[in-house]
């Protein structure tokens, strides 16, 4: 059984627990699982979390953020009863120590004057964060931006070019000072490719090369619009796997830190996995074990009443290898991300769209996963 396998059966078992009295110099054993559910609706009453992420290790002291802390995006506002999307204009944080923030009191690392942020959320090692949005102005979708903010929550820079279009999701291999951010775009169905010169108080971003096009966009009743979303650089083969929501696939994009545009034919590399357990995968990243893990935005027509919003584990060549869900409703999962807490846990933290919460789930690492 793989790892994120054991996090759902961990998280879902049910079971009849004879108790034993233990003596008074016995070691209490831990049964339940390590399990935090938070809102990630903040004073403004921001809702529809989108991107997830971790503030890294080594992300340097002294700002409002601090290492292991959990950023997540909002999409919409709070107009009643699920917001407009395309609205929302906040990142909240949260600090991974058992408190839980009730709904309405999330805290916020950041309020944007762009709406909509999207799921293209990431923490930079020098101390900046990056986030996209896909404004919606009375039902018209422009390109967006990507925002650069200090670990302060101060903006330091807004980057637009013409290949940035709806960025809707994002990657970052970090080099500290010269990290690469890919970026995915829902509205023209590509990938593009940025290398950013940082020092400790200023972002410069080159020209950004298109690697990737040919994904299928498509508006969306359910989630406005649909693309290329996740993504997952494997840095020793230097492969980028994409996720297109539309496509209902998971995509291989080889060469993706030197090559200066799409591969030959449509343009979207090579396809490891489309249907089956797929039901519009969105968020994408790698498991400790190597794995890929995707969450299901149920978006699509091959949506599965009987599996709604999961999150779904599959290896580098596309095989499936387990699911759990997050929500007993279709559309629940979006935003995901996973890291190490030590050298022996394992955390996955996913949203939960229709509660406007996230989970955050810590499993011990076992050795030859």
């Amino acid at each position: 059984m793989s790892a994120l396998s054991r996090i759902a059966a961990a998280s879902l078992l049910v079971a009849t627990v004879a108790l034993v009295p233990m003596a008074a110099s016995a070691e209490a054993q831990r049964f339940i699982p390590d399990i935090i559910i938070s809102s990630t609706v903040p004073g403004n009453g921001d809702l529809n979390p989108y991107g997830v992420a971790f503030v890294p290790a080594n992300f340097p002291k002294g700002g409002i953020i601090a290492p292991g802390d959990i950023l997540v995006s909002n999409f919409n506002n709070s107009t009643p009863p699920t917001g407009i999307q395309g609205t929302g204009t906040t990142i909240i944080q949260l600090t991974p120590n058992g408190i839980i923030a009730p709904a309405g009191t999330a805290s916020t690392f950041f309020t944007s004057t762009p709406i909509g942020l999207t799921t293209a959320l990431g923490v930079l090692e020098r101390g900046f964060v990056v986030v996209g949005n896909l404004p919606n102005s009375n039902g018209t979708l422009s390109p967006g931006s990507l925002q650069f903010i200090d670990r302060n929550g101060t903006l330091v820079q807004t980057f637009t070019d013409p290949l940035i279009d709806g960025p809707w999701d994002l990657t970052i291999d970090d080099d500290n000072d010269q990290p690469t951010i890919y970026v995915s775009n829902v509205l023209s169905g590509t990938v593009v490719r940025l290398n950013l010169t940082l020092t400790n108080k200023t972002v410069t971003v080159n020209k950004p090369i298109k690697i990737a096009k040919g994904y299928v966009t498509q508006p969306s009743s359910v989630a406005l619009v649909l693309g290329p979303t996740g993504l997952a650089h494997d840095i020793g083969t230097d492969i980028l796997y994409v996720a297109s929501t539309a496509d209902n696939a998971i995509f291989a994009v080889p060469h993706a830190s030197t090559r200066s545009s799409p591969p030959g034919g449509k343009g979207t590399g090579m396809m490891i996995a489309q249907n089956g357990q797929l039901r519009g995968p969105l968020a994408l990243a790698f498991a400790p074990n190597g794995n890929l893990v995707t969450s299901n935005g149920d978006a699509v027509p091959s949506a599965d009443p009987t599996h709604p919003s999961e999150i779904v584990e599959l290896t580098k060549t596309g095989q499936f290898v387990g699911q759990f869900n997050i929500s007993s409703a279709q559309g629940g999962a979006f935003g995901l991300a996973t890291t190490l807490v030590g050298l022996d846990t394992a955390r996955l933290a996913a949203v939960n769209d229709n509660t406007n919460e996230i989970l955050v789930i810590d499993q011990n690492v076992v050795s030859g996963d």
